[in-house]
């Protein structure tokens, strides 16, 4: 008996390297020329970049695409990591606090993934809210310059936070490359 398969063909918009999401002419990721001077700009390039390649991951897509838990049994969505890293965000700034903590975006635990239904308002949201605190966590620590400081209640030194967040990213973006091949076949790092 044939079965109807519902994997999308494997796909890339590359035609220099296959194995890349896009072909260096078009990548605004800069790879070429040398890197950036110092420590703080080596971790502040990659996090910039990171965040650039998870958007690209979900670029081209609609609300019902982003929205879709496409490996089950993972409630995981694109949607729902985009709206988890802005959470995740303003978490950071609670870590470099001595203040009260700020209130969570979503609301319980898992609501970032939860609340990622297929509507455009939703979408859009969440493209602002990740914008919104990733731009208030890098003007908090553009106030720490020194990455051995150590900052907020926990006494946690800005190099430990700038390489968690850098891993936090990394580590979503490996999600988004499976969650975008299950949604529409494109493949690429």
């Amino acid at each position: 008996m044939h079965r109807m398969n519902d994997e999308p063909a494997r796909w890339t918009q590359a035609t220099v390297y296959p194995d890349m999401w896009a072909d260096p002419g078009d990548d605004p990721r800069d790879s070429e020329g040398p890197g950036p001077d110092g420590e703080l700009a080596t971790l502040q390039d990659f996090l910039a970049n990171y965040r650039m390649t998870l958007r690209m991951k979900c670029e081209g897509l609609d609300a019902e695409q982003l929205a879709r838990r496409s490996v089950p049994p993972s409630t995981m969505s694109l949607l729902g990591l985009l709206r988890h890293l802005a959470e995740v965000e303003r978490d950071w700034r609670n870590w470099i606090s001595d203040g009260d903590p700020l209130p969570k975006l979503y609301g319980q635990r898992d609501a970032d993934f939860d609340g990622a239904v297929a509507e455009q308002a939703v979408v859009d949201a969440a493209y602002r809210d990740l914008e919104r605190e990733q731009a208030a966590t890098d003007a908090a620590l553009a106030e720490h310059p020194d990455l051995g400081e150590r900052v907020g209640k926990d006494s946690i030194a800005v190099r430990e936070l700038m390489v968690h967040r850098i891993e936090e990213y990394a580590r979503h973006c490996g999600h988004a490359d499976l969650l975008r091949e299950r949604v529409d076949g494109r493949v690429g790092q």
